[in-house]
C-alpha cells in the first residue's frame, strides 16, 4: 500500500500532466500556454489559489501570472474570491465543465466570429454594385455578391445557433452534445 507522501506525489504528478496537456492545447484556442496552464491549475486542484501560489506551482513570473489571471477573469472562466482573515486575493476556476466551455465558446465568438461578420459586411458594402456593370463584369459582380451573401447568411445562422447553445444560464450545449451522442448509437 502506498504511503500518504507517495500518494501526494502521485497526485501532484497527475495534476502536472493535466496542466501540461491543457497548456499544449492553448495554441489551438488562440491563447497563451501560461494562461491555459494557470486555468488548468485552478481547475484541477479545485481550490482557490493566490497569485503567489500560482507563480510558485507554475514557476512563472508575477507579470506573467497577473496577465494570465486577468485574461482568465475576462474570459469568465475563473473568479475572484477571498479567504477570511487573509488580505490576499484568491482565484478559483469554474468547476462546471459545461459552464466553462460555454464561457470559452462565447469568448471565441466575440473575438473571432463577430469581427469576421463585421469585416464581411464592410466588404459587401464596399463591393461595386452589379447594376453599375454590364456583360461579364456584371456576372462576376453578381457571383461575388452571391458568395458573400451566402457566407454572411451561414455565419449569421451559426452565430444565432451558438448564442442559443452558450447563453450563460442555458444548458443548450450540453443538451445538444447529449442528443448528438445518442444519434450515433
Amino acid at each position: 500500500m502506498a504511503k500518504p507522501a507517495d500518494q501526494h506525489d502521485q497526485l501532484i504528478e497527475a495534476q502536472d500532466r493535466f496542466i501540461a496537456s491543457w497548456g499544449q492545447m492553448a495554441g489551438a484556442w488562440g491563447i497563451s500556454r501560461t494562461m491555459a496552464e494557470a486555468h488548468a491549475l485552478l481547475y484541477i486542484t479545485g481550490r482557490p489559489m493566490n497569485t503567489d501560489e500560482i507563480m510558485d506551482r507554475l514557476q512563472i513570473s508575477r507579470g506573467n501570472a497577473s496577465m494570465s489571471i486577468r485574461a482568465l477573469l475576462d474570459w469568465g472562466i475563473i473568479s475572484r474570491t477571498h479567504k477570511r482573515g487573509d488580505r490576499k486575493e484568491y482565484f478559483e476556476a469554474d468547476q462546471d465543465v459545461w459552464s466553462m466551455f460555454r464561457s470559452i465558446v462565447r469568448e471565441r465568438i466575440k473575438r473571432e466570429v463577430e469581427p469576421l461578420l463585421a469585416t464581411l459586411y464592410e466588404i459587401r458594402d464596399a463591393s461595386p454594385a452589379p447594376d453599375d456593370a454590364t456583360g461579364q463584369a456584371q456576372k462576376e459582380l453578381l457571383a461575388n455578391q452571391k458568395r458573400l451573401e451566402e457566407m454572411l447568411s451561414f455565419l449569421k445562422v451559426m452565430e444565432k445557433l451558438s448564442q442559443r447553445f452558450v447563453s450563460p444560464s442555458g444548458s443548450g450545449l450540453e443538451l445538444a452534445a447529449k442528443l448528438l451522442t445518442k444519434l450515433d448509437k
